[in-house]
């Protein structure tokens, strides 16, 4: 093989070499485009979830006000109940003097 035959092929060689090294960067660019996507991706997901549990410890907030407002009408509701049995009582009794005067007549 000459020289100039040499020169040919190593030159053959290098361009096919660069021809596989520009896939292999465009490749990578390629890559590296998706791998940014994802990162945002992932940055967008992170906020939802942060809201969505911002969300959840406020409707947790109010449920447990619901509940303590709940149990402090309970609370009212039986003393009310308390009070109404002994207004109950205290009619009965009245309605018994009452007919108690109706037959002293």
């Amino acid at each position: 093989m000459e020289n100039g035959e040499f020169q040919e092929l190593v030159i053959k060689q290098f361009g096919e070499i660069q021809n596989q090294f520009g896939k292999v960067f465009q490749k990578i660019d390629s890559l590296s485009e998706k791998v940014d996507n994802q990162g945002t991706q992932l940055k967008e997901n992170t906020q939802i979830l942060k809201a969505l549990e911002h969300l959840a410890e406020v409707n947790k907030a109010e449920h447990d006000k619901m509940f303590f407002t709940m149990a402090e009408m309970s609370g009212e509701i039986k003393n009310m109940r308390k009070d109404l049995s002994t207004v109950e009582i205290m009619t009965a009794n009245n309605w018994g003097d009452i007919a108690k005067l109706k037959s002293v007549k």
